[in-house]
């Protein structure tokens, strides 16, 4: 794994909110991804959460976008390892420049032959924290291309919280018409190799082409939040167990739900 980062590499994380690391896997790492990542999205079947035994509709509208398994690391031990890798933590914690990370949680992202594209959004703002050091790897396990979907990343998008969130639904461009500005940046296109990934800010704005072609683009990725970050408010990925028992403030440590994973301390 290449886990190792320059100053520069930080420089420009923190100026543009995304980085790319072309061979961050080798061959044998990519195998070893893969299959682990097949296995576990294969024995999760149609739930998308590990704790909901809700079945997802076949033709819901957001599998036709991507396939989604969410924290895949609770339920496959294959997963678990490479997600409790201190040394992707670290690579998190220095391109944000925080103490500790934390899994907020992992997900694969598959998007099927023709699937649609995903519109422009925040990550952070849909989140049960709000932190301007959210940070998430996006992993390439096949090819990603202009063809098959890649993601677009808005340079230095990463410095604003935007407060409305219009309905995007079919609308690619849909944010534009609340936030103009952002309609003018000219957006960055994530090709990555398959073995190659991503970071970027939680706070970066992004959207993913459609898929053009007939194969499936496969990705993993894991989203991490600053250790000692707070509960917002917002459920999102949190089992009803847990939410009966937070309060807004109350800090999110708890190490079976999101665990600390790298700490300079």
């Amino acid at each position: 794994m290449n886990h190792q980062l320059s100053n520069t590499h930080i420089e420009f994380y923190q100026k543009n909110g995304y980085l790319i690391v072309d061979d961050f896997l080798d061959d044998r790492e990519l195998a070893l991804w893969r299959e682990a990542v097949d296995e576990a999205v294969a024995a999760r079947k149609n739930n998308r959460l590990p704790y909901n035994t809700a079945k997802i509709p076949p033709k819901a509208q957001g599998e036709a976008v991507f396939q989604q398994r969410i924290n895949l690391w609770m339920d496959h031990p294959g997963v678990r390892r490479l997600m409790f890798d201190d040394r992707i933590g670290k690579m998190a914690a220095d391109l944000e420049g925080v103490d500790g990370i934390r899994i907020w949680h992992d997900q694969a992202l598959i998007k099927h032959p023709w699937a649609n594209p995903t519109t422009w959004h925040q990550d952070n703002t849909k989140w049960s924290f709000s932190s301007e050091h959210a940070i998430t790897i996006w992993v390439a396990l096949d090819n990603v291309t202009l063809q098959n979907g890649c993601m677009f990343f808005l340079p230095g998008s990463h410095k604003a919280r935007l407060k409305d969130h219009p309905a995007a639904g079919n609308r690619v461009g849909a944010m534009f018409e609340t936030y103009p500005e952002l309609g003018g940046l000219e957006p960055a296109p994530i090709v990555l190799r398959a073995g190659g990934c991503s970071f970027h800010n939680g706070l970066m704005v992004h959207a993913a082409h459609a898929n053009m072609t007939p194969y499936p683009r496969r990705a993993f990725t894991c989203a991490y939040m600053p250790n000692g970050s707070t509960f917002n408010g917002t459920a999102n990925v949190l089992p009803d167990s847990m939410l009966e028992s937070l309060q807004i403030g109350d800090v999110l440590d708890d190490d079976d739900q999101t665990p600390l994973i790298y700490s300079r301390r």
